[in-house]
């Protein structure tokens, strides 16, 4: 199950990021003021047009999805931006230097919250929020 990010507005741009980042390819991405009108649904308000309501990033046979809150509405899936808690999104690399090269472009603009360094376990690891807000564990994958 791939995850699931939300952003406040910063979707495109977190998720053009990536996906040079992580040399992936985006198979979809939709806006907002795409969505045919539907009897049930509120008006869509002017500045939420342009955010994002779903894109998938294909790297390799994995995939990240992601998608703008609307803003104005109250908190939860439909709702609201909520600051991610609770959670890490991990991502296992080959090698220590592209560890490094990962960790690096994602504590541009972020915060460091344990700097990519030999671990017991593995050749590099670190924990990092990057500037749109999204949980990282870079972790160097072991035999």
């Amino acid at each position: 199950m791939p995850p699931y990010l939300n952003f406040d507005g910063h979707c495109a741009e977190a998720f053009a990021f990536y996906k040079d980042l992580f040399k992936g390819e985006i198979v979809h991405s939709s806006r907002f003021g795409e969505m045919p009108p539907g009897e049930n649904m509120p008006p869509l308000p002017p500045e939420a047009r342009q955010r994002i309501m779903h894109v998938h990033l294909q790297i390799g046979p994995q995939a990240l999805m992601g998608s703008d809150t609307l803003p104005g509405a109250g908190e939860g899936c439909a709702g609201g931006y909520v600051k991610p808690q609770g959670l890490w999104v991990s991502i296992g690399v080959a090698d220590a230097a592209e560890g490094q090269r990962v960790f690096s472009a994602l504590a541009q603009g972020g915060q460091v919250t344990m700097p990519f360094e030999k671990t017991f376990w593995s050749p590099g690891f670190g924990m990092v929020t990057d500037r749109f807000g999204t949980p990282w564990m870079v972790n160097v994958a072991t035999p």
